[in-house]
């Protein structure tokens, strides 16, 4: 199984350094030019299926790359996490090392604690492994879901730092399960 992964383009939010978590906010124009320049570097890929979060700025990133030519199916698994009270606030009031870190499990003001995030996309994976081991997927998400299915996937240790890498929008990375 080939599991190809995508963050969604920039929206507003992610211009000017606001959390969105669960908000469902649209893709910008630069999203969306984004997304285009994406589409044409993965002109080559094939796949048989593509999986999405239901938040509107992962849809429009999803058909923008694959449009009609393969089935787009929802998948709340990868909603974005929920950052609670932070949620529609600037960046600099959300500490991401201490809300990332395993051992911690925070919920404070109301974030979903990382284990939640662990489980349910745990979850997913082990439902892709059970019915779509021999097939090409592409997975589009949220920065927060991409660093779990990286860490999932790459069977890293959870006690370890889990914000090692920046995942920008239109972010991509491929990783091969056997």
């Amino acid at each position: 199984m080939k599991i190809t992964i995508v963050r969604h383009g920039e929206t507003d939010y992610n211009k000017n350094n606001i959390l969105q978590g669960r908000s469902n906010i649209s893709l910008n124009d630069a999203g969306r030019r984004q997304c285009k320049r994406l589409k044409y570097k993965l002109k080559d890929e094939k796949f048989d299926i593509c999986f999405s979060s239901p938040l509107v700025r992962a849809v429009e990133t999803a058909m923008i790359l694959v449009g009609d030519r393969v089935e787009i199916k929802i998948d709340d698994r990868l909603i974005e996490r929920n950052l609670g009270n932070y949620e529609g606030k600037e960046v600099t009031g959300y500490d991401s090392i201490k809300h990332w870190d395993y051992n911690l499990n925070l919920n404070d003001n109301g974030i979903e604690p990382i284990k939640d995030i662990i489980k349910r996309v745990d979850d997913f994976v082990t439902y892709l492994k059970n019915n779509y081991m021999d097939k090409d997927i592409l997975i589009v998400t949220h920065g927060g879901i991409v660093r779990a299915l990286y860490h999932i996937l790459n069977n890293t240790d959870l006690n370890s730092k889990l914000c090692n890498f920046n995942i920008d929008n239109c972010y991509i990375t491929t990783i091969e399960i056997k």
